[in-house]
């Protein structure tokens, strides 16, 4: 009898990931799948629900024509979250899908976020998180007073794992952690929906992230196949990290950084996310709002390719001739969020060519990174000595020792990088019974293959522009606060 086989469907931001495993862990076949984010007016970032769909049945059908599925066991979902699709009855998206990355609900937010108080906060969600503009209640309430018409056929708002869901099975779900800043340890917060009209009648209900939430509708690649609900990517790629235990802490660099430590121990810290207890994990998260979007940036204006621009880094060595960069090209989350703050090149002189460039744009994700770790270790209560990394940004030998470097970590690193379509996997085999735990699954699934050590020599060096890092922040506050 074959063994059991699974698969992870992770809608990301710049790609759908899929991955196909056994579920002793053998990676069997991967999928990326881009799509297009489209900018259509400043501070607007929107992507078409259907590049979502259409990659999604297209990793199925390749990894059905590829591989004998007739061991398929599930198929687990991840998405982005904080990206919201308004649907009508059928699942139809009225507008495209407005991204985490969109500032347009600024305005709304600080609205909401002016009529919650900090104690609410700290009761509901055990930190002071704030209502920006990527949250879902600001999202409807800028669509309802922009496009009231639209509005008024929405019958849904939808996460983009929740939309595959939808139409890959028929069922209307979503978990209660992507559902962050909206719900507590008991679901829904009824007094935060309550602000909003109509806001509790158009979210999805909550079911555990590893419930079956219904099969492959016929006709559709692998029908039959039971689908579990999975959770956002920052949870998922936790998992895909190989990280799930107290003490433990994960770095995913995807298009953003999204450093984050497992404590038991809650210290409410202004600008991280901590996130309910769920299966004994208590997490506490620092997403940033630029990594792998930057270095994909300056690429681009280089005109070679990410590869290539990491290699021109690696050709200088660290010194004074690399400038100071503020990664900030749309803002930035935490622990900061002020969606307000720009990205900048400080202190650049005649030295400065292709290389020292694109060192210093690494540098600058590195510290972004150090930032939000130093409020994740106050936050949890504990500091790392090893941290696991993965994503499409942790492929980088260079990258990743600029970051051991800055961070003072030993970073681990996974051999699969798209480690939110992992955890995707490992939650579909828990949903269907081949797993007796989580942390069991994880330990089979997740594999590592270096570990990138802290270079002490260059501690001086980064400490000293960490501190200018800060100071450039600041500096600049209130200039992009004019703009």
């Amino acid at each position: 009898m074959a063994a059991p086989t699974l698969i992870g469907l992770d809608i990301g931001t710049t790609a759908l990931k899929a991955v196909l495993m056994r579920a002793d862990g053998e990676r069997l076949a991967s999928s990326v799948r881009p799509y297009p984010t489209q900018r259509p007016a400043p501070g607007h970032a929107e992507q078409h629900p259907a590049d979502w769909w259409n990659a999604a049945v297209a990793a199925l059908e390749e990894f059905a024509a590829t591989h004998d599925l007739a061991a398929l066991a599930a198929i687990g979902l991840s998405s982005q979250v904080n990206t919201h699709v308004f649907v009508d009855g059928t699942g139809a998206a009225l507008m495209p899908a407005i991204t985490w990355q969109d500032g347009r609900a600024a305005e709304a937010a600080c609205g909401l976020d002016a009529r919650v108080s900090e104690a609410d906060k700290l009761r509901w969600f055990g930190a002071p998180i704030p209502i920006d503009a990527s949250h879902a209640l600001a999202r409807i309430v800028h669509v309802a007073k922009e496009a009231p018409g639209l509005f008024a056929r929405t019958r849904h708002v939808l996460a983009p794992r929740d939309y595959v869901l939808f139409h890959l099975t028929g069922e209307l779900a979503a978990d209660p952690i992507s559902a962050v800043g909206l719900v507590d340890a008991r679901g829904y917060v009824g007094a935060l929906l309550d602000l909003v009209p109509h806001a509790a009648e158009l979210l999805p209900p909550l079911q555990p992230f590893t419930s079956v939430a219904g099969q492959v509708r016929a006709g559709l690649p692998c029908a039959g196949t039971p689908v579990v609900l999975g959770t956002m990517d920052a949870w998922c790629g936790m998992f895909g990290t190989g990280v799930v235990r107290n003490g433990e802490a994960m770095y995913q660099s995807g298009t953003s950084e999204i450093p984050g430590i497992v404590s038991s121990i809650v210290n409410p810290t202004p600008g991280v996310i901590t996130f309910p207890p769920v299966e004994g994990i208590t997490l506490h998260a620092a997403p940033t709002q630029s990594g792998g979007a930057a270095l994909a940036w300056v690429a681009q204006m280089f005109a070679i390719s990410p590869a290539a621009t990491c290699e021109a880094a690696a050709a200088i060595a660290p010194s004074d001739a690399v400038p100071l960069f503020l990664p900030h090209l749309q803002g930035e989350r935490a622990p900061l969020w002020d969606a307000a703050s720009r990205g900048v090149f400080a202190r650049i002189d005649p030295r400065a060519g292709q290389p020292e460039m694109a060192r210093a744009v690494l540098e600058g994700v590195a510290f972004s990174a150090r930032l939000a770790f130093e409020a994740l270790e106050i936050s949890a209560g504990l500091r790392p000595a090893v941290v696991h990394i993965g994503g499409g940004g942790s492929r980088s030998d260079l990258w990743c020792q600029i970051r051991a470097d800055v961070l003072g970590y030993e970073l681990k690193r996974v051999a699969v990088p798209d480690v939110a379509a992992v955890g995707a996997a490992i939650l579909a085999g828990l949903g269907v019974g081949l797993a007796t735990s989580l942390a069991d699954s994880v330990d089979r699934l997740v594999r590592f293959d270096r570990v990138f050590t802290p270079d002490l020599a260059l501690k001086p060096y980064y400490d000293a522009k960490f501190e200018k890092y800060i100071a450039l922040y600041h500096a600049l506050k209130a200039f992009n606060a004019g703009y």
